[in-house]
């Protein structure tokens, strides 16, 4: 069930003066931590895509499900780190095929492969730390393929990087072209 953040903690049966919210504030406020990052670029595809789903499911076979059952497999990666760093990130992405589990039947496909149709890599692309800004989605740069073309392309392969990728010219694109890209990469 979808949580508004309102909802308080509770001792001995009793509502505490700290709310859930509190929590959110306190784990997730470092978006620009690999993990997180990770959460707020599917957040962001959602929101550009209209996706169906209500909430994210955590390790289900792809990430989001558009309102004609294209689903989504989203990657994020970032020259910037929310740690020191001597310099800039090198961008990859894993692009491993794997056995999908169904979180609505808890069970394991028994073949590895890409479940996604469609695939979004997401780059945070400033490279000033002053003015990096996840928030930001002029900061962002999405390319989207199809799984087909990674499959046919890239056959087991584990990760791409950058480059790469690039070859593979995928559909590059800013926050608001993302569904147009999508519907385009299917094709």
């Amino acid at each position: 069930m979808k949580k508004t953040g309102e909802e308080p903690f509770v001792f001995q049966d009793e509502a505490t003066d700290f709310l859930l919210l509190d929590f959110w504030r306190w784990s997730q406020s470092d978006i620009l931590n690999n993990a997180l990052r990770g959460q707020l670029a599917d957040f962001i595809v959602a929101k550009a895509v209209n996706a169906v789903n209500d909430m994210r499911i955590e390790w289900d076979a792809y990430d989001l499900v558009t309102q004609d059952g294209t689903k989504i497999e989203v990657k994020s990666a970032a020259y910037l780190q929310s740690w020191k760093q001597t310099k800039h990130s090198t961008i990859q992405f894993s692009i491993r095929p794997a056995l999908a589990w169904d979180a609505e039947t808890n069970t394991y496909s028994t073949e590895a492969i890409r479940s996604a149709d469609v695939y979004i890599f997401c780059i945070l692309e400033e490279l000033d730390r002053e003015k990096v800004n996840p928030l930001d989605l002029d900061q962002w740069t999405f390319y989207i393929l199809s799984a087909r073309q990674l499959d046919r392309e890239k056959g087991k392969q584990k990760m791409i990087g950058l480059a790469s990728l690039l070859k593979m010219r995928p559909i590059q694109v800013g926050f608001d072209g993302i569904n147009q890209a999508i519907k385009s990469a299917k094709e």
